[in-house]
């Protein structure tokens, strides 16, 4: 194990002088934790470098990591977590280690980009960035105290909706999900 394996982190793989392009760079040889090993490559972040929201999920899914993406899976980031089962990689939630080790990554993308609103998409989000008592019943789609952004909203990961039981509560799920987001572009609309 190297130096900057032994860190258990992303620390030492940063750049230097911090850009998305440097950082996008750089985090395609992360070895921070052992997520590397069977990942097919990093994705990174997809955006503007001025973006005014930034949305944070959970990890990528198998088609994200198989096209370096964000998003293209059925439900639309650092590298994959996954168990295998024959030809099919199935998404495993993220460990508290595993969130941690790539958190540089996702603090200096957000020093470089500033966004005015951040948009927390499920627990997962919301916990790494607000603290392990973060709960979502009780804080999605609505304004958060932090100094992350101008404006913090949490909201279901839109894996939910491709999850629910049954169409109507798809149905809901994608109501209030498009409430959210409503909100948040109402709110930015005014700032």
């Amino acid at each position: 194990m190297s130096t900057k394996e032994a860190r258990g982190d992303a620390t030492p793989f940063l750049p230097e002088r911090k850009s998305l392009k440097s950082l996008r760079a750089a985090a395609a040889h992360c070895r921070g934790c052992h997520l590397y090993a069977p990942a097919t490559q990093t994705v990174f972040s997809d955006g503007p470098k001025r973006a005014r929201v930034m949305m944070i999920g959970e990890m990528p899914g198998d088609r994200e990591d198989r096209a370096g993406k964000v998003f293209v899976g059925p439900a639309g980031r650092e590298h994959f977590k996954f168990e295998e089962r024959g030809k099919r990689r199935i998404h495993q939630k993220p460990g508290k280690r595993e969130v941690d080790a790539c958190m540089p990554w996702l603090r200096a993308e957000l020093d470089v980009v500033k966004p005015t609103a951040l948009l927390l998409l499920g627990a997962t989000a919301g916990k790494a960035l607000l603290g392990e008592s973060f709960k979502l019943t009780q804080s999605r789609g609505r304004p958060l105290d932090s100094e992350l952004a101008e404006l913090v909203v949490a909201t279901i990961h839109p894996s939910a909706i491709l999850r629910a039981r049954d169409d109507a509560s798809r149905q809901a799920q994608r109501e209030s999900f498009t409430a959210d987001l409503r909100a948040v572009a109402e709110s930015l609309a005014g700032r």
